[in-house]
């Protein structure tokens, strides 16, 4: 057999056991509950800005956007901008003429200032307001006309009623082949109460809204194949194809 060959057959095949691992998996949230203590995921940089994610989780996004190239990635949710200049740096490499959509209720002054500063800006249009606001949304719809290849990250207010609302508006871009990828679906995986002083909880947040829209849109499937490769993630079900 072709050793480059064997090697992805059986990689594939310990990943999905890896997957199928229920200890492991309790393992893993134990983890991140632990870890959390200390805001594990604060750690790391990209390109000089905070990114606030596991490694794991951006090293499947590097292949997906690899993989299909997208001209257009939408992201809700700024913060620092590390991910947007990850997705901008991205689109760099491939050398397409993609662009990066940053979408935040509160672009704060000094974040923006640092993003702006960026040799990665030229990649990246910032949007302040809510997600799911009618004037933000068509600007995005107006941006996304004639795109070829449209990739989406949810990671702003991870209530149910919020990230329903923002699969059902950006699904739509999301073209045959490519992602829309929900973030911090792990919240319904810990403890009720865990997430204090917010909105979103145990049976209300982006895992339970990623249900109801599968119940209703036949359109996307979860890959279970990048499910199982993250094990540590903190979207869990969360990295969705859309096949049709």
């Amino acid at each position: 057999m072709d050793p480059i060959k064997k090697f992805y057959e059986k990689r594939l095949t310990d990943i999905m056991k890896m997957g199928k691992d229920s200890k492991l998996r309790k393992m893993t949230i134990d983890w991140m509950l632990k870890a959390n203590e200390y805001k594990y995921t604060y750690n790391f940089k990209w390109m000089g800005r905070p990114i606030i994610q596991y490694p794991n989780d951006m090293f499947i996004i590097q292949e997906l956007v690899w993989q299909i190239k997208p001209d257009l990635i939408i992201e809700t949710g700024i913060a620092h901008g590390g991910s947007i200049i990850f997705l901008a740096s991205m689109l760099e490499l491939i050398g397409k003429k993609g662009k990066v959509i940053g979408i935040d209720i509160d672009i704060r002054k000094h974040n923006k200032n640092e993003i702006e500063k960026h040799p990665m800006i030229k990649r990246i249009i910032m949007i302040e307001g809510s997600s799911t606001d009618d004037a933000v949304i068509d600007k995005v719809y107006n941006i996304a006309e004639n795109k070829k290849v449209i990739m989406v990250i949810l990671d702003s207010n991870h209530t149910h009623s919020h990230v329903i609302k923002e699969m059902n508006f950006y699904g739509k871009l999301v073209t045959v082949g490519s992602y829309m990828v929900i973030f911090d679906t792990c919240i319904e995986n810990f403890p009720k109460g865990y997430c204090k002083n917010r909105q979103w909880d145990v049976g209300n947040n982006p895992m339970t809204a990623l249900d109801e829209f599968l119940e209703k849109n036949n359109n996307f499937i979860i890959d279970e194949f990048l499910n199982s490769k993250a094990i540590l993630s903190n979207a869990p079900r969360g990295f969705l194809k859309r096949f049709k």
